[in-house]
């Protein structure tokens, strides 16, 4: 049997949808506070839109006044969220997964869902030959995620089902991904918890991280500033 790769696991369950300024808060707030590894789940009070961090606001400005729309904090390119199941997962530095490469954890991450899409029916496969030139990196900005697979990306015959991009600070790591066109029920999201780790304990967000994620939100997420900073 495969090592599970993360020994204990906190689980967030967003029963709640929230504004795309507000889910990315969420995730900065985890990122700051996390002592293990958590993974959440979370909704969208609207159709969204993330780019990534390095993005040019220019590639998405069509969209505005459709979509709820939001700069993240981590990179790669445009997704378009409100069908699709997304997540975040915080790895704090106390952990030992945290030393591992960057494409390490991301693959891991992968093969962990495609494990759980693999029991609900699903033949997913981790995309291969992103290293070769011409194939988009997993941090390259200004592309339709979705459209434009990369290396450790999942595929199920041949179409891109889940994508991520990160972020690594001093004290954490981020990585927020999407998971569309498979069916999202059947328990996926259980599954891919399992498949993650054996030791996993539902946890509710506290009102420090809430009140925390308000803040981000209000001052940097929300901000036209933070939208067209490129």
């Amino acid at each position: 049997m495969t090592e599970k790769l993360f020994a204990l696991l906190d689980v967030y369950h967003g029963a709640d949808a929230h504004s795309a300024a507000m889910n990315m808060a969420i995730d900065e707030a985890l990122l700051s506070s996390a002592s293990v590894p958590t993974i959440r789940f979370y909704r969208w009070q609207s159709p969204a839109l993330s780019f990534g961090y390095f993005g040019r606001f220019s590639d998405v400005a069509s969209y505005q006044g459709e979509h709820d729309m939001v700069r993240r904090w981590t990179g790669g390119g445009i997704v378009f969220h409100g069908k699709d199941l997304t997540y975040s997962i915080v790895i704090p530095i106390s952990d030992a997964v945290f030393t591992e490469p960057t494409m390490f954890i991301y693959e891991r991450i992968h093969r962990a869902l495609c494990d759980a899409l693999k029991k609900n029916g699903q033949s997913a496969v981790i995309a291969t030959g992103a290293d070769r030139a011409g194939v988009t990196r997993v941090n390259d900005p200004g592309y339709s995620c979705f459209a434009n697979p990369v290396r450790a990306d999942v595929m199920i015959d041949g179409r891109k089902v889940a994508g991520a991009a990160q972020r690594r600070t001093r004290r954490a790591l981020l990585q927020q991904g999407s998971i569309q066109s498979v069916d999202l029920e059947s328990g996926l999201s259980q599954r891919f918890i399992q498949a993650l780790s054996t030791d996993y304990s539902e946890q509710k967000l506290d009102e420090e991280i809430l009140n925390r994620a308000r803040e981000l939100a209000e001052q940097k997420y929300s901000t036209d500033f933070w939208l067209r900073k490129r």
